[in-house]
């Protein structure tokens, strides 16, 4: 473990984790309901612009190392060759950063040729995420907390990055709204998820979403913006 890591606190305590998950509860049943016109919307976008499921799903590794299913709106061609995903994984650990794009483990490109037109709207609004909220209702993962791992990014893990599996996966964390976090390498996201784990309590995870919404926001502003003085 680095010098300038902090060890993560013991067990969460009853009551924080009873909060929490009070929490994901109600903000992922709001959102869900709130953002129904918006699946309708995305959906038959995905259905007009490419062959395939509306949903992308894949195992991921969530809390105490257990795989569960995540859910995405498909952003790629059906069938896609998920190698690249892989390699791209690799390059990102050697070289220590995406230099693109995140999606939480390793890189998700805009410009990656197996994107559709619509999909990378959605991985560039992160609207491909909003499915998410379905795990955050069945309880496999949280609004807030280290983004959920591909079983195969654990090769390159070291012994102290397993310490972001002492909480439940999240659609958003520390190191998602943390300003140059494209240009950050694993050892410093690893780090942010340890600093969450330290830090975690229901204040916390209320600014994270705070600054989460702020940024969509901003993005959607930077894509207006971009289109008008195009």
């Amino acid at each position: 473990m680095p010098a300038t890591q902090i060890p993560p606190s013991g067990a969460q305590s009853q009551t924080y984790r009873k909060l929490k998950r009070v929490l994901d509860l109600t903000v992922g049943l709001v959102a869900l309901v709130v953002s129904t016109p918006l699946w309708v919307a995305i959906a038959l976008a995905i259905k007009l612009d490419s062959r395939g499921p509306i949903l992308f799903r894949q195992t991921r590794v969530g809390y105490d190392g257990k795989e569960f299913v995540m859910y995405k709106f498909r952003s790629m061609v059906t069938d896609a060759d998920q190698t690249v995903h892989q390699e791209g994984f690799r390059m990102y650990v050697e070289g220590g950063q995406s230099g693109s794009v995140e999606d939480g483990s390793a890189v998700k490109d805009v410009k990656d040729s197996r994107i559709t037109r619509i999909g990378r709207f959605l991985r560039t609004t992160d609207l491909d995420e909003l499915p998410q909220l379905i795990n955050v209702v069945l309880g496999n993962m949280s609004v807030v907390g280290p983004r959920p791992a591909i079983h195969y990014e654990l090769e390159w893990y070291e012994n102290w990055h397993h310490g972001r599996f002492q909480t439940l996966p999240g659609i958003t964390g520390l190191w998602q709204i943390s300003d140059g976090r494209f240009q950050m390498g694993l050892e410093e996201m690893m780090l942010l998820d340890l600093e969450y784990i330290r830090r975690r309590s229901i204040r916390l995870d209320l600014r994270i979403m705070l600054f989460t919404v702020i940024r969509i926001l901003q993005e959607f502003v930077r894509i207006a913006s971009r289109k008008r003085r195009d």
